[in-house]
């Protein structure tokens, strides 16, 4: 909607990730050369934790853009709330092998043959899964034992882990000393700082063919940090929302009152306003109230059927009735 009227070949802040709009904070660029270490060495596990939203994904996809003319086969994992057994079924999915109705050591032994056949291809098997915070130790586990699969001078598979702060914990709990030992590379991605978080803004914007119309004056650019914390995804929900103001309002230029309306407006939709928190009201009762919202809606939605109903029957019987007495006469 917005795009037509400022002028932008796409959409500058979709929250879909999109390797074309990486931008290499210090952050970002340091995880990135963890990932090419990790490689560069062909073995063991590397560990990229973050908070939601920080552009882990986003880093990974960025790195497989990079893989293109590389003789390494990647797939990846994103749902993580399996069991061992499922989570194998998964890996053999993300390589593209059969899955269904398959027990473990049928699973097992169809992964090893695939990984062989990719080594005599001259290729290196990559598996990466998101959402690492959400695997059991077992499921760790049976990751870890994917490892063993080698020939007799490498490892036949290599994996990066990928999860919010809590994978850490995970990592470092009494059962998982084993796969301790197999990590090459840890890193964690923090938030970007003012600066960057300006330059984040300002990248989306020019690959999405800004030619700085609206443009952005340093509050605004101070308001947005205030309110992210300098998580790209914030950034992201916040200026799509923003600029989609701007349009509707024939706005130009924004400063920290336009960017602090949206916010206010935002805070008001999912009742988390800083006044309800304030006065005691938690997440888990505004979520309570919000479905029981959706229950009365549905309510009334089954009230409205049934009345759409129980009209049908008198219009039909009104036209029995109707149809009866025009025989008659």
């Amino acid at each position: 909607m917005y795009g037509s009227y400022y002028g932008f070949r796409v959409k500058p802040f979709q929250l879909r990730p999109d390797p074309s709009f990486f931008f290499g904070s210090k952050g970002h660029k340091r995880a990135m050369a963890y990932l090419e270490y990790g490689l560069s060495q062909g073995e063991g596990f590397i560990v990229i934790t973050g908070e939601v939203g920080a552009g882990k994904t986003t880093l990974v996809r960025n790195l497989f853009r990079t893989l293109e003319s590389e003789n390494i086969l990647a797939a990846q994992i994103v749902n993580t709330h399996l069991d061992s057994d499922d989570t194998l079924r998964m890996v053999a999915a993300a390589f593209g092998l059969p899955y269904e109705n398959s027990g473990k050591a049928s699973l097992l032994i169809g992964l090893e043959q695939f990984f062989r056949q990719c080594d005599q291809q001259g290729k290196r098997a990559l598996l990466v899964v998101d959402e690492a915070q959400n695997l059991s130790p077992r499921t760790v586990e049976e990751l870890r034992m994917l490892s063993n699969f080698q020939t007799d001078d490498k490892p036949l598979l290599q994996t990066f882990l990928l999860g919010q702060p809590e994978f850490r914990k995970t990592l470092l709990s009494g059962d998982m000393q084993q796969l301790r030992q197999r990590v090459t590379a840890t890193y964690h991605l923090g938030p970007m700082d003012l600066s960057e978080t300006r330059s984040y803004i300002e990248h989306r914007l020019n690959t999405a063919g800004w030619h700085g119309d609206p443009s952005f004056d340093e509050a605004a650019f101070a308001a947005i940090y205030d309110y992210t914390g300098g998580i790209p995804r914030k950034i992201n929900t916040l200026c799509d929302r923003l600029l989609l103001m701007g349009c509707l309002e024939q706005l130009h230029e924004f400063g920290s009152s336009e960017v602090n309306e949206v916010i206010c407006d935002i805070q008001q939709e999912f009742h988390l306003s800083e006044a309800d928190i304030a006065s005691g009201l938690k997440k888990e009762e505004a979520f309570a109230s919000l479905e029981n919202m959706d229950d009365r809606i549905v309510k009334l939605e089954e009230s409205v059927v049934s009345l759409a109903e129980l009209l049908k029957q008198v219009l039909s019987l009104a036209n029995v009735n109707k149809n009866i007495r025009k025989n008659k006469g």
